[in-house]
This record gives structure tokens, C-alpha cells and sequence, in this order.
């Protein structure tokens, strides 16, 4: 981690407390150390909420009575629309806080914030940071019955994004021991790269590729478990599916890649270089797309992108996390 963004928060050990005393899902916070059979629950229970048209359920009473926080110190439009629609289908009552107006931003203290919520019986809090181990902190200091759900926090994790992007390839690549992922990009600093890595690892998929200019590979790149390539050829011949990354403005200059054109030249996804998947592959982004940057409008929009299916997935997927998540409240 780069010293000019220090982790605030301490990370508490990989799954500690995201499982009650019964193994059942209480916080979920990261997939390091989730066990596989609690990822296929969670893939099932989507499954549930997956209607044959292909959207999420439209309404169900599961969470009647209940209410969801959404504490997003970072904006993300996608994310945290996708979050109030799953819980508005699960019958809670949403609280949308816009943390750069809260009163965090007028001296109250982050701590102070979140008594007042509990005071107000909140049951969950979905929370954005900026700050990696943001959620692992609230999850230390919340009152006993409040689960967190953690929609991305700096550099550390985004699990309920990996969990969507696993939904999306099983529905099209049901056995994942004969998959070959290729991630790309800015695999150092993304949270969600760090999480998709794990799920695909914990899931069993075959070979897991990376993809990126040296300054933006980790150091420990063959510990995780990936095989890493600097040739996009190489990296993306024969896979079943490229995860394509969204390159952070502030990488587009200076020592990390020369210039956008350069790094469009070198690891862009043009439809040229969808050829080399495998017949039936597949391209995915989390979003949003700097078009023209790490891929081809063309490949965006063409046939083989299921970028607009991940975030319909995303629905039925935070559907599964929420409503497994409260299953441990006392109703």
C-alpha cells in the first residue's frame, strides 16, 4: 500500500466474525477464508431470487420490519442503487446517508454517527469507504445486533462484486474447474481484483491469468495463486472469460502507465483481441468503462460482453447476501 493512503482501520484476522455461532452468514465483509460452501449458499440463494426473465425477484416480505443503512463515504452510483433496490425487494425500509453532507463532515465522529443510527434501530449497515478495513472497524464497534455488509473499502476488498461477477460466469460456465479467467489491469490497487481472486480460488476455478504492465502487477502476484502475463496475446488465448479492470484517472500519468493511449495500445480490449477467447467467451467489467481506455466501444456493446447482465445480477446477488445475513437476527 502506497504510504500517501495509510490503512486507518486494522484489519481484523481473514472471516473472523463474519459467521455466527451456527456457521451461518452474520457480517460479510471479505471472501478471504469464507468457506466454499458458504459462497455456493450464497449463489444458490441468488439463484432463488433469479427469475426466468432474468431480473431479480420483483418483491418479497423476507425483510418486512427491517432497516438497511447505506454509508457511503465514496460515491458509487451503480453499487449503491443496486443495494437499495435489493433491499426495497427484500420489503426493508432503506435510509440512504449521503456521507459527504453527514454530520461526520461538520466534527461528529464516525463512532458518534453510528450511535445515533443504532438509536434509531437500524438492523444493517452496507458501508463504502475509502478507507481499507472501514467496515471491519464499524463491525468492533456497533451494538451486537447490527450486521455490515461491506460495498467496497479502499484497497482491501469488494466481495459482493466478486459474488456477482461468480453468478454471472456460472450462468454461463456451470463447471468451474474447467475455466480459464483472465483478469486486467490495475491488479495492485483494486479491491476488486484482490476479491475476485479469492472467490475464483475458493470456487475451484482451473486458472486464474493476470494481465498488466509491471507497475501495476503485485510483487506477490504468483503467491495468490494467478498465473501473471505483460502480453495480453498470451494472457487471453483459449480463457473462457477477461475481467476487464477500470483504470483509476490518477494511473493514467506519471509512473504507474505513460499515457492512456500507450496503455489502450498495450492492454486495451479490442475486438481483434476478443477473438483469442475461447468460442463461447465471455467479457466482463465491473463499471464503469473508460471507454476508448480499457476497451473497444465495439467490444463493450458488442455480442460477447455481459457487462449489462452483471449489474442485473448484481440485484439478485445482494438480494442473497442481505437476506442470509439477517437469518441470525432475532426476529
Amino acid at each position: 500500500m502506497s504510504p500517501t493512503q495509510p490503512t486507518l482501520f486494522r484489519l481484523s484476522p481473514a472471516a473472523q466474525c463474519q459467521l455466527d455461532e451456527e456457521g451461518r452468514l452474520r457480517h460479510f465483509l471479505t471472501i478471504e477464508g469464507l468457506p466454499a460452501a458458504l459462497l455456493e449458499e450464497i449463489l444458490e440463494t441468488a439463484q432463488s431470487f433469479h427469475t426466468a426473465s432474468g431480473q431479480a425477484a420483483r418483491k418479497v416480505p423476507l425483510l418486512r420490519g427491517k432497516t438497511i443503512v447505506n454509508l457511503f463515504f465514496e460515491a458509487s452510483t451503480r453499487t449503491r442503487t443496486t443495494f437499495e433496490l435489493a433491499a426495497k425487494r427484500l420489503s426493508a425500509d432503506v435510509l440512504n446517508l449521503d456521507m459527504a453532507t453527514a454530520a461526520t463532515t461538520k466534527g461528529e465522529s464516525l463512532l458518534d454517527t453510528l450511535r445515533n443510527l443504532e438509536a434509531m434501530h437500524c438492523d444493517m449497515f452496507v458501508v463504502r469507504h475509502h478507507q481499507s478495513g472501514a467496515a471491519h472497524f464499524i463491525v468492533r464497534h456497533v451494538a451486537e445486533h447490527i450486521s455490515v455488509i461491506n460495498a467496497g473499502d479502499g484497497r482491501h476488498a469488494h466481495p459482493t462484486q466478486a459474488m456477482l461477477d461468480m453468478f454471472t460466469l456460472r450462468q454461463h460456465f456451470p463447471d468451474f474447474s474447467a475455466l480459464t479467467v483472465v483478469i486486467v489491469g490495475d491488479i495492485l490497487h483494486s479491491r476488486v481484483a484482490r476479491s475476485e481472486i479469492q472467490a475464483l480460488r475458493t470456487l475451484g476455478v482451473g486458472e486464474i491469468r493476470v494481465v498488466a504492465p509491471r507497475t501495476l502487477l503485485p510483487r506477490e502476484a504468483a503467491s495468490l495463486g494467478v498465473v501473471p502475463f505483460k502480453s495480453m496475446e498470451e494472457g487471453l488465448a483459449g480463457a473462457q472469460a477477461v475481467i476487464m479492470l477500470r483504470l483509476q484517472k490518477e494511473r493514467m500519468h506519471g509512473s504507474f502507465v505513460p499515457n492512456e493511449a500507450e496503455y489502450y495500445q498495450l492492454y486495451g480490449l479490442t475486438r481483434a483481441r476478443v477473438e483469442l477467447l475461447a468460442e463461447d467467451g465471455i467479457v466482463m467489467h465491473p463499471g464503469p468503462v473508460n471507454r476508448g481506455v480499457e476497451a473497444e466501444s465495439a467490444v463493450v456493446d458488442g455480442p460477447r460482453s455481459v457487462i449489462l447482465k452483471q449489474v442485473r445480477n448484481g440485484i439478485a446477488v445482494r438480494m442473497a447476501i442481505l437476506s442470509m445475513a439477517m437469518r441470525s437476527h432475532a426476529w
